[in-house]
């Protein structure tokens, strides 16, 4: 929230149960006051795919665990992320124990279209979660630079 902007003051009925746990909860995380709390959830609210323009460009995370023993399961989630690779920039895999692995894609791209990756791994047998989580993008730049003084130009094989 900018320095300039209007705060606005309402009022919000909860029954007192409620309220007494987000309490707890939003002491629990270090919060001041009930409206610091509220006003990140509703920044959180308003960056769920679900709340965006299917054509919004947006840059984020596809989480997921699954279980490599599952018959061609790797190979599936191969193909698949070869099918979107205009949208991954980068991936993690991490090998949890000796049945399930975690992997993480870094996205970029109308959120539609990673929504459509997010569902097409969540269906797949043996996979147990895959969530996107998302943020705006800036299309027209903030006026700071990527050059950080090394060039990415390199040969490939």
């Amino acid at each position: 929230m900018s320095e300039k902007e209007n705060l606005v003051r309402f009022g919000i009925s909860m029954p007192q149960s409620l309220i007494e746990q987000f309490d707890r909860l939003i002491t629990m995380q270090g919060y001041d006051n009930r409206s610091e709390a509220i006003r990140d959830l509703a920044r959180k609210a308003l960056l769920t795919s679900s709340s965006m323009q299917p054509n919004e460009i947006v840059a984020g995370t596809i989480v997921m665990v699954y279980d490599h023993e599952i018959r061609d399961l790797p190979i599936t989630l191969m193909e698949l992320q070869h099918d979107y690779h205009h949208a991954i920039i980068s991936t993690m895999h991490i090998h949890l124990n000796h049945q399930q692995c975690l992997e993480i894609l870094v996205v970029r791209g109308e959120v539609q279209k990673l929504r459509e990756l997010q569902q097409r791994i969540q269906v797949l047998k043996g996979v147990g979660y895959a969530e996107l989580s998302v943020t705006h993008v800036d299309e027209h730049g903030s006026g700071h630079s990527h050059d950080h003084g090394h060039s990415h130009s390199h040969p490939h094989s």
